[in-house]
């Protein structure tokens, strides 16, 4: 048996946890509210703000621009990131396109083409290539801003395909001086290639039509995703230039950049279609990415927001929002204090406590699944159909827990990792195959991790059921599936590549 000690120490770490998801859960419900009000007048002052620009100024006198594009290792997509950027419907004078190529293969000699069939065609193109990466994405990016001639900066990744509108849809928001950056929403080529797709594409919306939104156009601290938008070049150099002690440059030069007074905008209306990972490891790797280097980006500018003289919902939301990768580790905890949570026989004696942590469980599940939901409803039509793919998201949430809170460990205790860009394959409809292709993203030890977790968590399920404690046994429920979801999906696409 337990002594009384470890039974307390659990509970108190059970608790912690569970408050802790809570108040991220709720936080969704809120941001939800803040988006209702805020609609109806965003939508229509992007329309005014586009006809105010092109009534009152000429062609002549629309701002220059500079279209960078990052890339390393992209063979299947580089030609049609380039090709794409020059079907843009916008004077060809006031266009500047750099390439800013880090590959180490021939990812280069297939830019070097397209860089001169365009070129061909009139359009001031330009390559960079370096051979060292220091400071990967963010290193380009400060390599090519050093010539630069535009008074603003677009910058996509290779998986994204911009409309020929792109710039006339968003240039007309920098006739306001204090604008200092303009992020769209990110659409999806791919959405309906597999589960997989459909659940991230349905994340990805809950992120762009809600909570980006929401934060946007009440006056929050936003950031940049680090394409599909524009930066003032200005704004750049006032806010430090892009750096790269952190694994997101753009959320931490996001921050700067506010932080100094600058206002960075949000348009929903304008889509900017990407090419969702295909495949589990790359998406492991993806999330790491993101949940590592937002935990720096808020190690290194919550000391100097918190000491600004901003609003205390203003600091709130950006400490949720730069910590948001927190409930993770939180899920986890939760995880491994369940089974040690039955032998507190007299926390069970009443159905009071069993009952708060229902309560608490099921706000916190449903916040974010709440805001899925209200997300397809405002964006799609056919918003009904798209809602069925929610437990296969709940379930990746979930099951990606292991592989997030390793990000967030790695973060607080300062251990280094390289930039792993995510592998991109030119997958656009269920027939394409990524499993001949290059660049796959092997199988790890975290998922040895996720299967003993589904484990532990099945085994907990068992017992609470064995033991006639029915309310904490769907939640246990689901962070089996996730995990065993999550584990047997990254062993089926490693294995997969191998037998290729």
């Amino acid at each position: 048996m337990m002594t009384d000690n470890i039974q307390y120490a659990c509970l108190i770490i059970y608790l912690l946890a569970l408050v802790s998801l809570f108040i991220y859960g709720m936080n969704c419900y809120l941001l939800m509210i803040f988006y209702f009000f805020k609609s109806p007048k965003a939508r229509k002052q992007h329309q005014e703000i586009k006809e105010a620009f092109f009534r009152k100024v000429s062609p002549a006198d629309w701002p220059s621009v500079t279209i960078q594009l990052p890339v390393f290792n992209e063979r299947y997509v580089v030609k049609r990131l380039i090709q794409s950027v020059c079907r843009f419907d916008y004077p060809k004078e006031l266009l500047e396109i750099q390439i800013l190529d880090d590959s180490t293969d021939d990812t280069a000699d297939i830019a070097k083409t397209a860089i001169a069939e365009m070129r061909r065609q009139g359009f001031d193109i330009g390559y960079i290539h370096r051979d060292d990466r220091i400071g990967f994405k963010a290193g380009a990016l400060k390599e090519g801003l050093k010539t630069a001639k535009g008074e603003l900066v677009a910058i996509f990744d290779a998986d994204f395909i911009p409309h020929p509108s792109f710039l006339k849809e968003t240039i007309p928001y920098f006739a306001h001086p204090e604008i200092g950056m303009l992020q769209a929403r990110w659409g999806h080529i791919n959405s309906d290639y597999s589960l997989l797709t459909k659940a991230q594409s349905m994340g990805i919306d809950g992120h762009f039509g809600v909570e980006q939104a929401a934060r946007a156009w009440s006056g929050f601290f936003m950031n940049f995703n680090g394409t599909a938008g524009i930066w003032r070049k200005t704004t750049i150099e006032d806010a430090g230039g892009w750096q790269a002690d952190t694994l997101t440059e753009d959320l931490d030069l996001s921050y700067r950049a506010q932080l100094k007074g600058w206002k960075l905008k949000f348009v929903s209306d304008v889509v900017c279609p990407a090419e969702i990972p295909v495949t589990i490891n790359a998406f492991k790797s993806q999330q790491h990415r993101w949940a590592k280097g937002s935990i720096q980006t808020a190690k290194k500018n919550l000391g100097r927001l918190f000491r600004s003289d901003l609003s205390l919902l203003v600091k709130f939301q950006a400490f949720m929002h730069l910590t948001h990768y927190m409930v993770h580790p939180m899920m986890l905890l939760v995880v491994l204090t369940s089974i040690p949570m039955l032998y507190s026989q007299w926390f069970f004696d009443s159905l009071a406590y069993p009952i708060m942590i229902f309560t608490l469980l099921c706000l916190a599940t449903c916040g974010p699944s709440s805001m899925y939901v209200f997300s397809q409803r405002v964006l799609y039509k056919d918003w009904k159909s798209r809602i069925k793919v929610l437990p296969f998201l709940m379930c990746l949430g979930t099951g990606i827990a292991v592989n997030n809170t390793r990000a967030v460990l790695e973060a607080f205790l300062n251990i280094e990792s390289g930039f792993i860009r995510t592998p991109k394959y030119g997958i656009k409809k269920r027939e394409d195959s990524w499993k001949s292709k290059h660049y796959s993203i092997p199988l790890n030890t975290i998922s040895i991790l996720e299967f003993f977790l589904g484990l532990y968590s099945l085994s907990g399920l068992t017992l609470f059921l064995f033991f006639s404690k029915y309310l904490v046994s769907p939640f246990l429920l689901i962070y089996s599936l996730g995990f065993f979801y999550v584990f047997f999906l990254s062993v089926m696409h490693g294995y997969g590549k191998r037998v290729s």
